[in-house]
Parts: C-alpha cells; sequence; structure tokens
C-alpha cells in the first residue's frame, strides 16, 4: 500500500477534514492538522459551557478519543466538526453538575473567569446590559439534551442537520428542542430580545 504524503499547512487548505482522517489511517501524522484546524473552537464550546481548566482536559481527550476512532469516521462526510463537537458533548455530560453549579455561580456573581465574556456571540446579540446572569441562569435551568442543542447551534454554529449528527437525533428532534430552549431564555430574559442562532424561524 502506497504511503500517505504528509500534509504541510500551505497544502491543508484545500484539504477536506474527511481526506486528512484517511490519510491518518497511514500517516497518524496528518491527524494533527485536523487538531490545529479545530481545536480552538472545540476549547472555545467547551469552556463556555465548564470554564477554561475543565475545557483543556476535556479537548486533549476529544482529540485522543477521535484519533482513537478515526478508522470508523464516515468519509461521505467531508467536515469532522459535527463529529468532534459530538465527542465533546458526551465529555461535558460526565461534567453536568459542574456545568450547572458554573453557570448558576455566574447567575449569583455575574463574573465570568473566562478571559472572553459567556457566550461571547451570544450575548453580543442580546440587547440590554446586564443580561448574562439572566442568561446564565437560563440556560442552567434547561434540560441537558435542550441546552446542548441550543449551544451546539449557537456556539458551535452547527446547522440543525449537523446538530442533529453531533446528537444521533432527528432534525425535527432538534427543531423541537431549540424551539423549547429559546423560548424559555426568552422567557429568563424578560421577553426580550433572545439568543440569536443561525436558520432562527
Amino acid at each position: 500500500m502506497p504511503s500517505a504524503m504528509p500534509v504541510s499547512p500551505q497544502q491543508s487548505a484545500g484539504v477536506d477534514d474527511a481526506e486528512l482522517i484517511r490519510r491518518s489511517w497511514i500517516d497518524s501524522e496528518c491527524f494533527a492538522t485536523l487538531f490545529d484546524r479545530h481545536h480552538r473552537a472545540i476549547h472555545r464550546y467547551v469552556a463556555r459551557r465548564l470554564g477554561t481548566q475543565a475545557a483543556d482536559d476535556i479537548v486533549g481527550e476529544t482529540f485522543l478519543i477521535a484519533f482513537r476512532r478515526r478508522e470508523s469516521y464516515d468519509l461521505t462526510h467531508s467536515q469532522a466538526l459535527p463529529w468532534l463537537y459530538s465527542i465533546a458533548t458526551s465529555l461535558v455530560a460526565r461534567h453536568r453538575r459542574d456545568e450547572v453549579r458554573y453557570l448558576r455561580a455566574l447567575r449569583r456573581t455575574g463574573v465570568d473567569p473566562l478571559p472572553e465574556p459567556l457566550a461571547d456571540q451570544i450575548t453580543r446579540r442580546v440587547a440590554a446590559q446586564g443580561q448574562e446572569r439572566r442568561l446564565a441562569g437560563a440556560l442552567a435551568d434547561l434540560s441537558r439534551g435542550d441546552r446542548d442543542v441550543l449551544l451546539l447551534v449557537a456556539w458551535g454554529d452547527l446547522s440543525y442537520e449537523e446538530t442533529a449528527e453531533a446528537l444521533s437525533i432527528p432534525v425535527g428532534t432538534v427543531r423541537s428542542r431549540l424551539h423549547r430552549a429559546r423560548r424559555k431564555v426568552r422567557k429568563a430574559l424578560g421577553g426580550g430580545p433572545s439568543i440569536h442562532t443561525p436558520e432562527e424561524c
């Protein structure tokens, strides 16, 4: 079997995730390009849910699991981000109590320990200042399933289809959970502007 050619940073721009994973079956160094491409997005997502310290560990574990499972990756999916979010979300679920505690502490104190504000992409779209505490409380009060869907769409920038893929649920379930989560968050924010997510209807 011919050896895969390593992918240089200059060459990697034109290589999709599926091809990088396929090449990593033969040359494991190719997987490093996938890490370089996506680790910041995964870290940002986990840090917003659990804090930076936990995110460091979970991101490492996410990519270790992905590396070990890379030969079972469905190469028909050119983008691996939904797959990586799926692994990270499963790991976050093991820390559900920590996540709820983190969000409730933020609701009480209003102090975000992250270097960037909580829900940076989200809170920019919330009209009034000082909504972060109520937003944190609303997120803490959501069910795990509703929170996973909302945050994958809002923080992960995944489409409904990608979110369904990441969570192994039907697209219809994504829509219903997202609708319910938006309604609850909007109510917690006093009926004002809610979390804006792609494909909002």
